[in-house]
């Protein structure tokens, strides 16, 4: 193929940072006009060359060259300006909005249109409703972004980056937080791109997305490229073992469950919005979990799903009616803190608010809720700590050069699993995952699906809730359905499809 049928060409790019290598002698080349995924377990170095592609880090930090339509490009100072300049854009997973401001306003924030000084806000909204409208992007332009969902959220980032008129656009885990139907929103806006000309590098977990909208596929292991495949010529198991170095036999490791007593009763709970008044969160919902037993729960975002188990763990509805019962127990779990006396632990789905504390070590945020198992009197026996968060680390195979370093420099990942790592040390009779593989590789999925099966054969109750509906079918051995705060059906494995999950979870059918 002629050099000129490439828009980027990638050329022996090292880079280091403090006692890592997270790109090693990196080479490979981007077709114009193409869909080219990048795949590759967490810390394999795919977001590390996306930021040096769009100018976080200038060139003067690395070793090699990036050329872009031939020509070597070295970005160095105010370099994401630059790289903006040349028709580079990204769109990161972390969402980067100004919360207070509107649509319009954060699209065009630094190139708002006017003169002197005074901006046209005629023409910033009448730029925005025209983008907006060009990818049937149904979002009001003048709304206020955290009145927005999650999802619409990353619609608008997607928005600003097409309104900067990108010849490369980078897409990181794009669709972590979009619904089915955003989904194929995306997936047509991708389309419409790739019919103008435009290259996108599509980062993402979802094995599935790289085989409904990527043209190649670049593998990365270790900080090194496996190698580049036209997306036809691949299929799942042979996309997985080039990404984790061996085959794969099945995607959710078959346990050897044995379902007990029941631990947790759940009784006609009814909990209201913390902020709506009058606002049912969740209506009158009933289940049980049992030791050893995999609970499912689906449904579409908004369903009350978190709200439900964030209830359970103390922290969401104060004011509720019904039922919670632990071990014949009936529970209060007022706060976190009750829900950890009582042996119940709880993975939140959003790890940054909730689950970290981002300028915090590895080491103190695994120990954070376990100090008690440190503690003798008034001091922490260092190294007990040390050695027990370092034997969890080791086992979720968190990478990092060690357990000092600050968790706001590990991947979104590795962050997940320092998050599961620090409930995991808490030995819980109750672990409640929310979205516990979201944004995690898959191989790093598999050992996790592994870990549940350990926890539930040695008598453990798990709830996971999950948008994934292969995974809430390959792992679960009952299905709870929310829809609009109700749960509308609890399904056995054996009976469980997509189909019944789907019609359940739209309210469609109930199944009480």
């Amino acid at each position: 193929m002629a050099t000129s049928d490439y828009i980027l060409e990638i050329e022996h790019v090292t880079k280091e940072f403090p006692g890592v290598r997270a790109l090693n002698d990196i080479s490979f080349n981007v077709r114009r006009g193409t869909i080219h995924g990048v795949c590759g377990e967490n810390g394999a170095g795919k977001s590390t060359l996306m930021k040096i592609l769009a100018g976080v880090y200038p060139a003067d930090t690395y070793e090699g060259n990036i050329k872009l339509n031939g020509e070597v490009i070295q970005f160095t100072h105010d370099s994401i300006h630059q790289a903006i300049h040349h028709g580079i854009a990204i769109v990161y997973q972390e969402l980067a909005l100004i919360p207070k401001l509107t649509v319009g306003e954060n699209i065009f924030l630094g190139r708002e249109p006017g003169k002197n000084g005074v901006i046209d806000w005629n023409k910033l909204y009448a730029r925005t409703h025209a983008i907006l409208q060009e990818y049937n992007l149904d979002i009001p332009f003048t709304s206020i972004i955290e009145d927005l969902s999650v999802g619409k959220q990353q619609m608008v980032e997607i928005a600003k980056a097409l309104s900067e008129s990108a010849k490369v656009l980078i897409l990181d885990e794009p669709t972590s937080a979009l619904t089915e139907a955003e989904v194929d929103t995306l997936m047509g806006i991708l389309n419409q791109l790739r019919d103008r000309g435009v290259t996108c590098l599509y980062i993402t977990h979802k094995m599935e997305e790289f085989f409904r909208i990527t043209d190649e596929i670049t593998v990365f292991r270790d900080g090194a490229v496996v190698g580049t495949v036209n997306t036809k010529d691949v299929n799942h198991e042979k996309l997985v073992a080039m990404m984790v170095g061996r085959e794969m036999k099945e995607r959710f490791p078959q346990g050897n469950r044995k379902p007990g007593k029941v631990v947790l009763d759940v009784k006609n709970l009814t909990v209201e919005h913390p902020t709506h008044l009058g606002k049912k969160a969740v209506k009158n919902v009933s289940f049980q979990v049992r030791a050893g037993e995999i609970l499912g729960v689906a449904g579409l975002m908004g369903s009350g799903r978190s709200e439900l188990v964030t209830t359970i763990f103390g922290e969401y509805g104060r004011n509720r009616t019904g039922e919670i019962i632990l071990n014949g127990k009936p529970l209060e779990n007022k706060s976190a803190r009750e829900a950890m006396e009582n042996e119940i632990s709880l993975v939140p789905e959003d790890r940054k608010r909730m689950g970290l504390v981002l300028e915090q070590s590895i080491l103190k945020n695994i120990a954070l809720p376990n100090l008690q198992r440190f503690s003798n009197w008034f001091s922490i026996n260092k190294h007990k700590e040390h050695d027990l968060c370092e034997k969890m680390a080791k086992h979720l195979t968190v990478k990092a050069p060690h357990l000092h370093v600050t968790v706001n420099s590990l991947s979104g990942g590795n962050q997940q699993k320092v998050v599961i790592a620090k409930w995991l040390l808490a030995e819980p009779k109750v672990l409640i995952l929310d979205e516990p593989t979201r944004g995690i590789d898959v191989g790093a999925k598999y050992e996790i699906y592994k870990l549940m099966n350990q926890l539930a054969e040695q008598g453990v109750a798990i709830i996971m809730i999950s948008s994934e509906l292969p995974e809430i079918l390959g792992m679960s051995d009952r299905i709870l359905v929310m829809h609009e705060g109700e749960c509308t059906g609890i399904l056995d494995r054996a009976e469980a499809t997509q189909e019944k999950i789907m019609a359940l979870g739209t309210g469609l059918v109930t199944n009480n």
